[in-house]
């Protein structure tokens, strides 16, 4: 198979080397398109902080959660703030991956903790772009992974893959998990899940995507008369990646848990910041006061969106979505959209579910590509636009 995924896996005599150069090379023109779209976003926010009076550097590092998680990489956990309404911040609410990134990376260069962030969300964002071209060209051919990555790029929120936050690490763990369940490499699925879920609550959905999987496999040979010892022996690694697989997440929900003193201490935190899961009553009321109320228009508009994502989500399914990648995009709908809290974090929480772009990226493959190339033009230039005035603006918490 030419692709990463051949890499490093045990029995296999082709060379690491030419593979992985191999796999770059096909991945060039999605990796250039990617980082185009995002160079283009940065621009335009610098032109238009620069306009404002503000610093773009300021906005992409050191502003909302930037701030918490370099504060993790510089103090450690404990940090907390209590707010007049009698609410409680404690930083425990950041998973740890990406501030250890952070001093790490800033122990080892001139680099402060913010600007390691940032450094760390563009390199990953990379990465996060060549598995989504890995994922698109496996399933549909080159120009939908580069379609992929490139939509991915161009979302309305895509700045925030510039931040110094946490979506483009958890997105690159995350994807390439995926990619790993699809192509049949556990052990990494395992290890790439546990990381993403020392990365972001979220976490949870790769776990579901390598579990589920596993489970359906095991199902499926069973029904096919193979006993579990024989279906483990044609699917190697299959065990140990479903065990390691929940490592990180579990691990940080119970060590917060143990330093809380109670096994539900990470769930109290986020109610601490407001935060938490109610199967979408708080978003649907919200939904429904601005449906209601003089801001009528942002009202459908929101509710538009949201049938918007959720019949991309149905139409991957109906397409033939492999089932690693509609498990895990399904999961990070489901999750964002029943979490409570601030409701403008909405699309910054489903950026990681790039399953749903897929359906666009497989019907812009089948235009021509001066048509591909200008809807993709346009959309990125609006999304230039917009992050540009959201992190002027109100931008994310």
């Amino acid at each position: 198979m030419n692709d990463l995924a051949s890499v490093a896996v045990p029995g296999r005599t082709r060379c690491e080397g030419p593979v992985v150069r191999a796999a770059l090379r096909r991945a060039a023109p999605a990796l250039l398109a990617y980082a185009a779209i995002r160079a283009l976003g940065v621009i335009v926010l610098a032109l238009w902080s620069a306009a404002d009076g503000k610093s773009w550097h300021t906005l992409l590092t050191a502003r909302w959660d930037s701030l918490w998680y370099s504060r993790v990489a510089e103090q450690g956990y404990g940090y907390t703030v209590a707010l007049p309404d009698g609410d409680v911040h404690s930083n425990l609410a950041f998973f740890p991956l990406l501030p250890w990134l952070e001093r790490g990376l800033s122990a080892l260069s001139p680099l402060s903790a913010a600007d390691a962030g940032m450094v760390v969300a563009w390199v990953t964002s990379l990465g996060a772009a060549w598995a989504l071209y890995a994922t698109g060209e496996r399933l549909h051919g080159p120009r939908a992974g580069v379609a992929l990555a490139a939509l991915w790029a161009a979302l309305p929120v895509g700045i925030v893959q510039s931040m110094a936050y946490s979506e483009s690490l958890f997105t690159a763990l995350a994807a390439w998990g995926v990619y790993a369940v699809l192509t049949g490499r556990w052990v990494w699925a395992g290890v790439l899940a546990s990381l993403a879920g020392l990365t972001r609550p979220v976490g949870a959905a790769v776990v579901a995507a390598v579990w589920i999987t596993a489970a359906v496999t095991l199902w499926r040979e069973r029904a096919g008369g193979a006993g579990p010892r024989a279906a483990l022996r044609r699917h190697p690694g299959m065990l140990p990646g479903a065990l390691l697989a929940p490592l990180g997440w579990c691990g940080f929900f119970l060590w917060v848990g143990a330093r809380q003193g109670s096994f539900t201490g990470y769930l109290e935190v986020q109610e601490g910041w407001g935060n938490g899961f109610d199967g979408g009553i708080a978003f649907g009321s919200f939904v429904w006061q601005q449906l209601s109320g003089p801001t009528f228009a942002a009202g459908l508009g929101l509710a538009v969106g949201v049938g918007l994502v959720i019949w991309l989500y149905v139409r991957g399914v109906r397409q033939g979505q492999p089932l690693p990648l509609a498990v895990y995009g399904g999961t990070v709908l489901l999750l964002a959209l029943t979490a409570k809290g601030y409701f403008g974090s909405k699309p910054r929480l489903m950026l990681p579910a790039y399953p749903l772009l897929l359906p666009l990226a497989v019907a812009l493959a089948r235009w021509r590509p001066v048509w591909t190339w200008l809807v993709i033009g346009l959309v990125a230039a609006g999304s230039a636009a917009y992050g540009a005035f959201w992190l002027n603006g109100s931008g994310p918490p």
